[in-house]
């Protein structure tokens, strides 16, 4: 027997990487990392039966992130850390007009929306 856990599906023998657990009760299939146990009433996806899990009618599909994956960034994340460093590259003189000179924080250089650039407390 092999040590690692195939796809529950019928006639799938890829390598499993999600288990799914079905909560009757709550109408609820619950999809996450793979168990460490093959437990009884679990079922072992692999990759793209996960993908494409679908749950009946009236049911909720939960998809728990696997911790262990880096979360990606999303496209506003980029934007704002894109806006922030074009903001700091900008002379000083510029970066104080754009804030309208409200810069209460004398540590602060520059402003952008929510966006603070700081000076480093050891300078």
């Amino acid at each position: 027997m092999s040590p690692v856990r195939r796809c529950s599906r019928t006639a799938c023998g890829r390598p499993a990487v999600a288990t799914l657990t079905y909560v009757y009760a709550d109408s609820t299939a619950v999809l996450g990392p793979l168990a460490t146990y093959a437990e009884p009433h679990c079922y072992d996806l692999c990759a793209e039966h996960s993908e494409r899990l679908t749950a009946p009618r009236g049911w909720e599909v939960v998809r728990l992130l696997d911790g262990s994956a880096p979360a990606r960034p999303s496209g506003d994340d980029l934007e704002a850390l894109a806006n922030a460093v074009r903001e700091a590259a900008r002379p000083q003189e510029r970066a104080a007009e754009a804030g309208g000179g409200r810069t209460a924080d004398p540590r602060e250089v520059a402003r952008r929306g929510h966006l603070r650039v700081l000076r480093s407390p050891d300078n």
